[in-house]
């Protein structure tokens, strides 16, 4: 079946849904906007978080992670945007076309505009490579949060001792998690050297920075994990249960099949300020741009996108050329990724967020073009490798559209 939309926004994630009902309230009902789910639900991975800190910034008042869902989706759909879950895009038939699977059969849609909000997804223990058997016992932390949260596993079918591997923020939800399945976490393990504690005035697990985890133990079930300290030192911790968390890859395998070019630093489709890939027509908001942020912040990246997109529907000139932004120091990477030239009578619309590979203490910001210094800034706190600085629009004013790569460094 052969259908045609005004804007198709796949992925109903914090981004997706921000995005679909900024745009269908825009709108007034002369756009038909509709959102394609491959899960039960809408929502994306806040329906899994249990705990507190959502909603602020886009309710006004505090929510845990499946009341911030429902809600997302209840304003999707009540600005006029249609929400579809269970719809599987399968492919492109085009460059604004997409073949779906539904539960009412197979379609094609094409649509105006179409807005890549996939969202994000941890890399498993496989792809980590760390040797050792198979055992049962082995998890990341949206298996953990699923297990806990939405099917309710205790300590029984979970496990007794716990390892948490990582100790960014979503370790210590991980944390929070098994001990509401009442399974003592007997470790924290990070590699990096330092790592901030985010339990409050909640009781903290042993932490071990510089450690690295070479091998999982046991045939059948988990009973231990072996791990080596910076200075070579090497031990085994006994457990049945481990969670790899962070690690996350952005889920880009829509964006890669139909062609859209990706950024090396990022894994995710490359995008300007405005949200628009290198693909005429296809812009791309929230996590599947690189990796984890909180969601909050991608669905403020939804509704950027989508006034982005009304911009485009109303007129507005695809750019035709980009300026690459490049990353060099201890920085893994920036996004956005590529600068096209404004308006005239539009504002400069490119603020960067960066992520550093190492802790660094009040750095140095510059971006750069050719020799030309853009921006200097120096923070005044931590840059930290699990938060993302951000570095404002302001050099986005100075730039050579005919010029070489912009270059955004950081030094201590």
């Amino acid at each position: 079946m052969q259908r045609f939309v005004d804007v198709l926004v796949v992925g109903a994630g914090p981004a997706g849904l921000a995005s679909a009902q900024r745009l269908a309230a825009a709108s007034a009902g002369r756009f038909r906007v509709e959102v394609l789910e491959r899960e039960r639900e809408a929502g994306g991975a806040p329906r899994h978080c249990a705990h507190g800190g959502f909603g602020l910034a886009d309710f006004g008042r505090p929510l845990d992670g499946p009341g911030y869902a429902r809600r997302l989706a209840r304003a999707a759909g009540r600005a006029g945007a249609t929400v579809r879950t269970g719809v599987s895009v399968t492919g492109w038939a085009g460059p604004l076309t997409l073949d779906v699977t539904a539960p009412t059969g197979l379609e094609r849609i094409t649509a105006r505009a179409v807005i890549l909000a996939t969202g994000a997804r941890e890399r498993p223990r496989s792809a980590r490579l760390v040797p050792g058997t198979r055992p049962a016992g082995v998890l990341t932390t949206g298996e953990l949060q699923q297990s806990v949260h939405l099917y309710g596993v205790r300590r029984e079918r979970l496990g007794r001792r716990a390892v948490v591997i990582g100790a960014e923020p979503v370790a210590h939800n991980a944390v929070r998690a098994l001990r509401r399945a009442q399974v003592d976490v007997v470790a924290l393990v990070t590699e990096h050297p330092r790592s901030r504690r985010w339990f409050g005035a909640l009781p903290a697990p042993p932490l071990l920075t510089g450690t690295a985890v070479t091998e999982l133990l046991g045939r059948g079930r988990l009973t231990g994990v072996r791990v080596r300290r910076a200075d070579g030192r090497e031990g085994v911790i006994g457990c049945d249960t481990v969670v790899f968390t962070g690690d996350w890859i952005p889920e880009h395998e829509l964006a890669r099949s139909g062609g859209v070019p990706l950024d090396g630093g990022t894994r995710g489709p490359s995008v300007d300020g405005a949200h628009r890939t290198a693909t005429a027509g296809v812009f791309a908001a929230g996590n599947v741009l690189r990796g984890v942020e909180s969601a909050g912040a991608a669905a403020a990246e939804g509704r950027a996108a989508a006034d982005a997109v009304l911009r485009h529907l109303a007129g507005e000139p695809w750019p035709v050329t980009a300026v690459p932004v490049r990353v060099e120091g201890p920085v893994e990477w920036v996004a956005p990724n590529r600068f096209t030239p404004q308006p005239p009578e539009g504002p400069a619309r490119c603020p960067l967020l960066l992520r550093v590979s190492e802790p660094l203490a009040r750095p140095l910001v510059e971006v750069r073009q050719d020799g030309r210094v853009l921006h200097r800034s120096r923070l005044l706190g931590t840059a930290s490798p699990h938060r993302s600085v951000r570095v404002a629009a302001g050099w986005a004013r100075h730039v050579d559209p005919a010029g070489g790569p912009v270059t955004v460094r950081v030094t201590a």
